[in-house]
């Protein structure tokens, strides 16, 4: 294994990545993990040997999918922190991990199934977004929009729960909203 830094993706390579990562993350929150790689390729207008240059395995891209997916809500999280009030960018991200949480658990599954420790490929993602939450709940408990005997692991239980929730629920708008009111009513102090 060589020490040196890898070589930026050429331009268009950098696009065939982007768009077999876009086209990888729309098929399989739609239609779930079992889509055949070549599907994933057909929807990204590439052939699927410019797939398997860039993920070798099915797994590589469901991984790098999931690591795509966290880093753009730790992005997200960080310019709702700098550009809105604590409370409101707190609320804000909570629906944001929440409606980006769908699917995730049918990523992890079939990640694991395949040997891949999952915990390790996104930890560094991970880390990431814990801190960004951490710093939007504290934020908000400071202002008074959020109890204060809440800690971040609960918090991040109640993420996973409520997104387990609304996987639950059919696609009706109101209903996700009236969960999302019981769901904020109970972090706000009393």
């Amino acid at each position: 294994m060589s020490d040196a830094p890898e070589r930026p993706l050429r331009a268009d390579a950098a696009r065939n990545r982007a768009k077999l990562l876009d086209a990888a993350t729309e098929v399989f929150t739609t239609r779930g993990v079992g889509v055949p790689t070549e599907e994933i390729a057909r929807a990204a207008g590439v052939g699927v040997g410019t797939l398997f240059r860039h993920f070798p395995t099915k797994e590589a891209l469901l991984e790098a999918v999931m690591v795509r997916r966290l880093e753009t809500i730790t992005a997200r999280t960080a310019q709702l922190a700098a550009e809105a009030e604590p409370a409101e960018a707190f609320f804000a991200c909570f629906r944001l991990v929440v409606d980006q949480s769908a699917g995730k658990n049918e990523f992890v599954r079939a990640l694991a199934a395949a040997g891949v420790d999952v915990h390790a490929s996104l930890q560094e993602s991970t880390t990431a977004m814990r801190t960004q939450l951490a710093g939007l709940l504290s934020g908000a408990q400071r202002t008074g929009a959020v109890r204060p005997d809440l800690g971040l692991p609960e918090l991040l239980a109640l993420l996973v729960g409520t997104g387990a929730t609304m996987e639950q629920l059919p696609a009706d708008p109101s209903a996700r909203e009236r969960i999302y009111e019981v769901v904020f009513d109970g972090l706000r102090p009393h």
